[in-house]
């Protein structure tokens, strides 16, 4: 017989049984037929019970239809004890669906590869230096600076720049119909070389990179193309207008690629050469990847490109930092340039969430072993109660290998319905996970697929519980002894050894998930705290672009027309919001010394922006209408602090030390408070605030293309008045347009994003495990108060009181409690040196981090104890004696 029909015999047993009767029925009938006697033909057939047998091993692979039976069996015992089974798949649930949750974000933002070709040769170029005393990491670099690298490794590798996915204004019709898509600016050579093909036209090539501003296409991936235009065939050849350019669509991208940035789908591909900062050798704004050519090694490239970097930044900084000190220069000069593997690819998001998502990772496992620990006291528990039924089946020839087969058999039924169930958890966490994790206003983009990966990852972790839970309980069940079970008798200790040692495993991971759970909670809330400096209660955000830069004059009039509008308290506006992103600095000289290697950072504001914000002034003025730079400054305190050895500055001059040692000398006329500039994590940094008002080498003043609105209104909520200013803006002046508004806190709380999704994630997991564990001491305490029932009755009834009887049932699994937090609380402080830079004024060794997940273990186990206790006092000392 074909192994096929074998296998298919499997799920026709009911058929195969009848076969086989039919056929043992033809050789009986036809011994009958040639006349013989019945007796006589049944003692020559043998016996029918091993001609069977021997025939279903002849139709079935006997393994597998052991296991079948085993797994039938398996599913009784789980009906036969329902609420305890369905506590166990819920329980294992919740485990497997977090693990799969977690490995469908991590393998989406920094394990799935790009679907491009030489994705495993990809790696990205960072630079990693010590200036002013700080350690940084950063990725970005200049163009200007990109091409003489790409000059000297072209030998070894293909460099390609690729900025930042940016949310751009753009429009298809009229100025009244603007839209956002999310714009990347890539060197023309990257499709290309990523091995990509258009679905329509052409793609970019290297002939759209030879001149600045020289080549406005564009190439639209295909999932934009197709949910914007509904696939329209004719797409190539329209327009599109963004900032003062129009730009050509040229192409559609083939195939499944949206970017090289995790958590962001790129919808539109424009040149590198179209960005304004392309030719400014002292302005990073765009990554650089490199894919290594055959048989090129990495520490040369690295190498090369880091004598390449090194070269560069020594010539540009010749004349900005003249004179600043030897030690500082040399500290800022000597950047490594890092090459990192990204064949995944490289984003803000991927840095930002390596390790909390390394640490959702193993706050997953650590509460999947708690659940298996459960589990395993609940299956020891089982075994035990079963022990006369495994006796029976040792007595009768089963052997111990059988047993643990049976056993594990039904750990594998709890193991797989529960990961059927996880999936369905899984499928609605991990999107719900990373709606936590980016701002509304921009949010993170992934690609979730339940793919082989996770069908194959999900299957793995069903088969890896099926052995933390199972082979334990499956061994200690093969070690039955027939002769003392069948007479009713056991000895209990050593499985309650066992079940005391799971306890202690659960309450240190539950220890260790509540003590992580602690600092980062405790982390959230100090951060979300922190002092900005600022007001921004009630304040909005308003982005308002022009299609071409507009007068200051127009602005000033938009500003006075704003102020008197009811519900409006203050207006002002500057060239970014505070803690917005996007920051622009330089050195400081003081009375023409050279600077002191202390950096400023710049912001352009109209008068008002401080009352706006409500940033103390400190001395001095605020802004005048007629103040411009060059001329007139704001400084803060910081600024003061660095410069002017802490006395005020208003009336002092200073330079701004350009690039080329390029100078524009102004005057402090007023100094403010500090305020948190870029990031709420970031010390107070120098700060100098200049007027919009810019005027050129003849006098004139500039105009001004884009600004940020800061409108501090009256209202508690002041998104009341969004759609009052997108229809009053363009009222005011009709050539300015809203693009976008936020209020002030969302642009704060933006900063505390990742800090919001650990604590509370954290402790999700915290209650999960807590509920674990205690559900873990309530089955261990009960089982204990059965096992010893005989005995409790006996010491009731020589006088034993509750508090005796309390000591009895608890003293063991609370021995096991006090060393299970010992060892979490090892496991905690060791663990905490990895995480220390996603805390915030909080540390390890903080009593309230080691007492609060004490003080919770202790009332879960009282909690827990409490049922047990009871029931063992209200034992009855006369029905337990009479038993046996």
């Amino acid at each position: 017989m074909s192994m096929w029909r074998r296998v298919t015999n499997l799920f026709r047993i009911k058929q195969v049984n009848n076969e086989i009767e039919e056929e043992l029925q033809s050789h009986f009938d036809e011994a009958l037929a040639q006349g013989r006697d019945p007796d006589e033909a049944r003692r020559a057939f043998g016996s029918p019970l091993r001609h069977r047998e021997a025939s279903r091993d002849a139709r079935l692979i006997t393994w597998l239809d052991a296991l079948r039976a085993d797994a039938i069996f398996g599913l009784r015992q789980l009906r036969k004890n329902k609420i305890t089974s369905l506590a166990a798949v819920l329980s294992l649930a919740l485990a497997i669906g977090s693990c799969m949750a977690a490995f469908r974000l991590i393998d989406a933002v920094l394990l799935r590869p790009l679907p491009v070709a030489n994705a495993d040769h990809l790696y990205e170029v960072s630079r990693h230096g010590v200036f002013n005393n700080q350690s940084f990491t950063y990725d970005a670099w200049s163009y200007p600076l990109f091409q003489a690298m790409r000059v000297a490794v072209k030998d070894q590798a293909e460099l390609l720049a690729v900025s930042n996915t940016e949310p751009e204004d753009l429009t298809y019709k009229s100025d009244q119909e603007m839209e956002r898509a999310q714009v990347q600016y890539v060197c023309g050579w990257m499709l290309p070389t990523f091995g990509l093909r258009p679905k329509l036209g052409r793609l970019l090539s290297e002939s759209d990179n030879l001149h600045p501003g020289a080549h406005p296409y564009a190439v639209l991936s295909q999932g934009y193309w197709e949910h914007r235009f509904g696939e329209d065939p004719k797409i190539v050849g329209r327009t599109f207008r963004m900032d003062e350019r129009v730009y050509e669509i040229v192409g559609v991208v083939d195939g499944e690629f949206t970017g090289t940035e995790p958590g962001t789908m790129v919808d539109i591909f424009v040149p590198v050469m179209m960005h304004p900062g392309v030719s400014a050798n002292d302005w990073s704004w765009h990554r650089t990847l490199a894919i290594l050519k055959l048989g090129a090694a990495v520490e040369p490239l690295r190498a090369k490109l880091e004598a390449v970097s090194r070269a560069f930044e020594e010539q540009r900084m010749n004349g900005a930092t003249a004179g600043m000190p030897k030690e500082q220069r040399d500290a800022f000069l000597n950047q490594q340039v890092l090459l990192e593997p990204a064949a995944s690819g490289a984003s803000q998001l991927r840095t930002d969430t390596r390790r909390p998502l390394t640490i959702l990772c193993v706050l997953v496992v650590l509460v999947l072993l708690i659940a298996c620990a459960n589990v395993a006291n609940l299956m020891t528990a089982q075994a035990s109660s079963r022990a006369r039924e495994l006796a029976l089946r040792v007595s009768i020839g089963g052997g111990r290998w059988r047993l643990v087969q049976l056993v594990l058999v039904q750990s594998a039924c709890l193991a797989f319905l529960a990961a059927a169930l996880g999936a369905l958890l899984a499928w609605w966490a991990a999107p719900f996970v990373v709606g936590m994790i980016n701002p509304p206003d921009n949010p993170a983009r992934l690609l979730l697929p339940a793919d082989w990966r996770v069908v194959g990852f999900g299957l793995a972790i069903a088969l890896a519980v099926t052995l933390l839970f199972g082979l334990l309980p499956a061994l200690r069940a093969s070690t039955v002894n027939p002769a003392t079970a069948l007479k009713g008798g056991e000895d209990p200790h050593a499985r309650r050894r066992l079940m005391h040692g799971l306890i202690g495993v659960q309450v240190a991971f539950c220890f260790l998930v509540l003590f992580v759970a602690g600092l980062f909670v405790t982390t959230f809330e100090r951060l979300s705290h922190e002092s900005t400096g600022f007001s921004g209660d009630c304040v909005l955000v308003v982005d308002t672009v022009t299609k071409q830069a507009q007068p200051l004059a127009y602005w000033n009039q938009l500003l006075d027309q704003l102020r008197h509008r009811q519900g409006i308290e203050a207006v002002g506006m500057s060239d970014a919001p505070l803690l917005g992103g996007g920051n622009w600095s330089n050195f400081i000289s003081v009375d023409g010394l050279p600077p002191n290697g202390v950096i400023a950072y710049m912001r352009r504001v109209s008068p008002g922006w401080i009352d706006a914000l409500k940033i103390p002034l400190l001395d001095g003025r605020d802004f005048l209408p007629r103040d411009s730079q060059p001329g007139s400054a704001l400084v803060n305190q910081a600024f003061a602090n660095a410069y002017f050895h802490g006395k005020s500055p208003v009336g002092r001059t200073f330079e701004i030390v350009f690039s080329g040692n390029f100078r524009l000398r102004f005057q402090a006329v007023g100094m403010v408070g500090d305020v948190r500039y870029e990031e709420l994590r970031q010390p107070l940094v120098p700060q100098v605030y200049v007027p919009f008002r810019i005027l050129g080498e003849k006098g004139e003043v500039r105009d001004v293309g884009g600004a940020d609105l800061v409108v501090r209104t009256t209202s508690t909520n002041p998104l009341v008045l969004s759609q009052f200013l997108r229809d009053e803006i363009p009222q005011v002046r009709p050539e300015f347009r809203v693009s976008r508004i936020r209020t002030q806190l969302e642009i704060n709380q933006s900063h505390t994003v990742r800090e919001r999704l650990l604590a509370t994630l954290a402790v999700f997991f915290s209650v999960v495990a807590l509920l674990l564990a205690g559900v873990g001491l309530y089955g261990v305490l009960h089982y204990y108060v059965l096992q010893r029932q005989r005995e409790i009755g006996i010491r009731i009834v020589v006088g034993a009181g509750i508090a005796n009887i309390a000591r009895i049932v608890t003293v063991d699994v609370f021995i096991a409690l006090v060393g299970g937090s010992a060892a979490g609380l090892t496991l905690g402080i060791a663990s905490a040196r990895f995480m220390a830079s996603l805390f915030y004024q909080v540390k390890a060794t903080d009593p309230p981090m080691l007492i609060v997940p004490t003080l919770v273990l202790i009332a879960v186990a009282i909690l827990a104890a409490i049922p047990a206790v009871i029931r063992a006092s209200r034992i009855d000392p006369a029905s337990m004696l009479r038993v046996e």
